[in-house]
């Protein structure tokens, strides 16, 4: 097997091919564009044969046509975190940065770690990410322009209160007349801020209303989960993407900064810290779950209750609860994305409906389980009614 490691920027590729001894066979260099990454194929496959393996240092910004055009030519692209290939650049004989040496230590980290991410791109999480990251980049751009909006109105009057919840028409539009009796450039910037935030939360509508439309396509069980509307759903699909690369659940509470970090030394055995690492957003996204069901009467709130009657202080028994909800979490975009992505292999018998009145954490454990134990039940009631069934002529 032959690994090639890929240094990439935004003009160009560096490209680096180790044995499986993690020795140097070759070094390319070819132009970020489809005509390089043909050369760069062409240039593997000729030299290596087809028994390769591309490792990618993951940075998507750069490396999204890459991978796609790889993956079009039926080759396996192995993403590398960056923080890993500068482990592999540390104690490397070569000494200095370069991009061959990132390169190879791309590929020797392909070596050292079996259990990398395979890319993998589905369109519908990839174009539901596309729209919740535009939306996101809005909300921040409006949430700029009201800061600007209130330190020019404090100037014009530092008595009047505060506006509140401009991204109603109404409310821009009173506003937008007191500011049109005021004289002045600073009232005319005011009123360019208020027309600035009546536009980005026009587009924040459409957008909210567009991503609510393609989470009800994709008939989403995640919707309902108490606590998670369209907006959450949209976020743990993007983020999550093909969700099979998690080897289970637990993998997934760590990919989601979720599960706990063991912070125990000599008589302080079992003791564990929160995690500072992870994917923010979807931890983000399961924490307003887990505040929402807190707050709801259901099985979220008693779980919570009863770990607080059990001594936990309210932000451990909300991490408990966030790693219970990890776990629902996960099952239904397993369940999702395996009815999404696997083909009807019957037209005759077509697939049913995914199943979305799934109690809470309290019956999910994992789905695999959940099947085994369903077809143990099953035996047994069959084997309960074998003496009412009729007897069988055998002639």
């Amino acid at each position: 097997m032959t690994v090639v490691g890929i240094d990439t920027h935004k003009h160009s590729h560096t490209l680096v091919a180790v044995d499986s001894g993690g020795a140097k066979l070759g070094e390319k260099t070819v132009e970020a564009t489809s005509a390089g990454h043909t050369e760069a194929l062409r240039w593997a496959l000729g030299k290596f044969g087809t028994d390769l393996v591309w490792g990618v240092e993951d940075n998507r910004s750069v490396t999204g046509l890459l991978e796609r055009e790889l993956m079009a030519a039926f080759q396996r692209v192995v993403r590398v975190p960056p923080h890993l290939m500068a482990r592999s650049r540390g104690p490397a004989r070569a000494w200095g940065k370069s991009d061959p040496i990132d390169a190879i230590a791309v590929a020797r980290a392909v070596l050292r770690e079996p259990d990398l991410p395979v890319a993998f791109h589905d369109q519908a999480s990839w174009e539901l990410k596309l729209l919740v990251d535009r939306r996101d980049d809005l909300v921040g751009q409006r949430v700029e322009a009201m800061n600007r909006l209130f330190a020019r109105l404090h100037q014009l009057s530092p008595e009047r209160p505060k506006p509140v919840k401009l991204q109603w028409a109404t409310r821009r539009q009173a506003l937008n007349d007191w500011l049109l009796e005021q004289p002045g450039l600073l009232a005319e910037l005011a009123r360019q801020e208020v027309a600035d935030i009546g536009y980005f939360s026009d587009g924040i509508e459409g957008l909210t209303k567009h991503i609510a439309l393609r989470v009800h396509e994709l008939g989403s069980t995640l919707l309902s989960l108490p606590g998670c509307a369209e907006l959450i759903a949209a976020k743990l699909i993007s983020e999550t993407a093909n969700v099979d690369r998690f080897r289970n659940e637990a993998a997934f509470a760590r990919y989601a900064g979720i599960a706990p970090v063991p912070m125990w030394s000599g008589s302080t055995e079992g003791r564990l810290r929160l995690a500072r690492s992870g994917n923010r957003q979807c931890n983000s996204a399961i924490h307003r779950i887990a505040v929402v069901q807190i707050r709801l009467d259901g099985p979220g709130r008693a779980y919570y209750q009863r770990r607080r009657a059990e001594g936990d202080s309210g932000m451990g028994a909300l991490r408990c609860l966030k790693r219970r909800l990890c776990r629902i979490v996960y099952n239904r975009l397993r369940a999702d994305y395996t009815r999404r992505t696997q083909p009807v292999t019957n037209a005759a018998e077509p697939l049913t409906e995914v199943r979305t009145s799934m109690p809470a954490w309290l019956a999910s454990v994992d789905l695999a389980a959940s099947l085994a134990t369903e077809e143990i039940e099953n035996e047994e009631e069959l084997s309960d009614h074998d003496d009412e069934l009729p007897p069988i002529d055998v002639e």
